[in-house]
């Protein structure tokens, strides 16, 4: 019995390992977006949603192992924990909520705010941060939780969060990928229990695997080429670019 995936073609895998180095670099680059590069374009590319969210899924836990791996001396441990007491309880609730809320508005809204901070970034100096009490982390986590419940994207709070504290780009990057690491940790297990990991879509994690690998390189070597500055403008210009796609999908 041969090798079974869910590409019904080379050309299909093709297409699909193109959109996962696009996605990965910018992934491994700023720490996080994978999701929003990847998953409308893999809609459109599988027939099947859940093959498209799964294969990202598994895909995108090398890259986080190793952003995590040469990051570990940068990730405040303790603030991600008490992010992560948030996102475990609102990751629920955003799921619950999706059934009575319309997603479409909550979407625009979400692409409104992320163009708005984005743009912000892009104008307030560099140097302007923000010392955040230590009871913020908690409902950030919440907001980050509720967003992945809903949306299966809980970046842009987050995102927003260590953006402000002027965290420099290792720790900025190195934060983020721990929480998203946690977070695909608790998605593994829960997925396997729904029946949604299977044979077919590990052997096609396999087969995409060079495509993300080759991605995961070029992100981190424009990681450490970039500057401070640089990646500042970065994030925020990724947070309007987002944002935008948001507002128009």
């Amino acid at each position: 019995m041969g090798i079974e995936t869910v590409f019904s073609s080379p050309w299909q895998l093709l297409a699909v390992g193109l959109v996962l180095v696009a996605a990965e670099a910018v992934y491994v680059l700023l720490g996080f977006g994978a999701g929003l590069v990847a998953v409308g374009a893999l809609a459109l590319l599988l027939p099947d949603l859940r093959d498209g969210v799964v294969l990202l899924l598994l895909v995108n836990l090398p890259a986080e192992i190793f952003v995590v791996c040469s990051s570990w001396r940068e990730v405040n441990w303790r603030g991600v924990a008490v992010l992560m007491v948030g996102v475990a309880i609102g990751i629920p609730v955003g799921a619950w909520a999706l059934g009575w809320s319309d997603a479409g508005v909550l979407l625009k809204a979400l692409g409104v705010v992320l163009l708005i901070v984005g743009t912000g970034f892009l104008i307030v100096p560099a140097h302007r941060v923000v010392r955040w009490p230590g009871w913020v982390a908690g409902p950030v986590g919440l907001s980050s939780g509720l967003l992945t419940g809903l949306f299966g994207t809980g970046g842009p709070p987050l995102v927003m969060y260590y953006q402000l504290s002027g965290a420099d780009k290792a720790a900025f990057r190195g934060n983020l990928m721990a929480i998203f690491l946690l977070m695909t940790f608790i998605r593994v297990p829960s997925y396997v229990g729904m029946g949604l990991i299977t044979a077919e879509r590990l052997w096609s994690s396999l087969a995409v695997l060079p495509a993300v690998l080759a991605g995961a390189w070029i992100g981190n070597r424009l990681h450490l080429r970039i500057e401070k500055a640089t990646f500042r403008r970065l994030v925020a210009g990724a947070l309007v670019v987002f944002g935008v796609f948001l507002l128009l999908g």
